[in-house]
């Protein structure tokens, strides 16, 4: 490891399984101080003794406004300033159309949606100039899946929320990234799915092309690799010194060696939007 994020506070959501713990494993070993939450406490202290290093649990709901600003007087009682934010806690169900209920959208929104916003918003007076946000989308979130439309179209939203704020955040020189991963086996994925053949079925049809063997390279498309993300045009405007913003090809937003994600199950884009 370089130790490149020394010095470094770092905050992860929904950081106690899947990609948001091996995000915050990986900023550790390179010498970040890492911020982690997670709903329950028990799921929070086992994380962060996987963690190790300089690592901080704060337990929280991101869907909770008055849990993020306790997640924020947490950073304040030892650092004055965040360096990343990895905007990481979701979730979802699946539920067809004709069965979407209430209490499953407004579920989904409030953590994808309304989570994703509050978060990166109460940290603006503590990012730094020149600070990365990166935020969690998915695959889900430009291509259809059956049963899954509340879940994709909350990720469209996030999607929507880096190529806003790039112009937002542009005289800071703030960077927004977003990560959209296919079908990555973790906790979650399974929690949402289940076991058996027909779960496996509807895996395989995800975008992304879940791959139900670890070490299988996952089929890409031209919006969908695994390290070296394709140069595309985002439909938004940008900054003064140019009419559009571009998804860069640039290194993924993470410590240098093995990213979080390989290794897993899926492809990941990663869409640089910074202006």
């Amino acid at each position: 490891m370089t130790g490149r994020f020394n010095n470094k506070v770092v905050v992860v959501t929904g950081g106690t399984s899947g990609i948001g713990l091996a995000t915050a494993k990986a900023f550790a070993a390179e010498g970040a101080s890492v911020f982690v939450t997670g709903r329950r406490q028990d799921a929070l202290d086992v994380a962060v003794k996987q963690i190790g290093g300089r690592v901080t649990g704060v337990q929280g709901d991101m869907a909770k406004l008055a849990d993020i600003d306790r997640l924020y007087d947490a950073v304040q009682q030892s650092h004055a300033q965040i360096d990343v934010i990895f905007a990481n806690a979701g979730g979802g169900t699946m539920l067809p159309l004709g069965a979407i209920t209430e209490e499953q959208f407004d579920s989904t929104f409030d953590t994808n949606v309304k989570g994703t916003l509050f978060t990166v918003q109460k940290a603006l007076p503590l990012l730094k100039d020149g600070a990365a946000i990166i935020l969690t989308g998915s695959t889900a979130g430009a291509s259809g899946t059956p049963a899954f439309s509340v879940y994709g179209a909350s990720k469209a939203a996030v999607r929507n929320f880096a190529r806003n704020w790039i112009l937002d955040l542009k005289d800071r020189r703030i960077r927004v990234n977003t990560v959209s991963p296919g079908p990555i086996e973790t906790a979650g994925l399974n929690e949402v799915f289940g076991g058996g053949d027909q779960a496996q079925g509807i895996k395989d049809s995800l975008p992304g092309r879940y791959a139900p063997d670890a070490s299988a390279s996952p089929r890409r498309s031209p919006r969908q690799c695994c390290s070296s993300p394709p140069m595309t045009r985002a439909s938004s405007t940008a900054s003064s010194s140019s009419s559009t913003a571009v998804t860069r090809r640039s290194d993924p937003p993470f410590p240098p060696g093995r990213p979080p994600w390989q290794g897993g199950r899926g492809a990941i884009l990663i869409e640089d939007t910074t202006s």
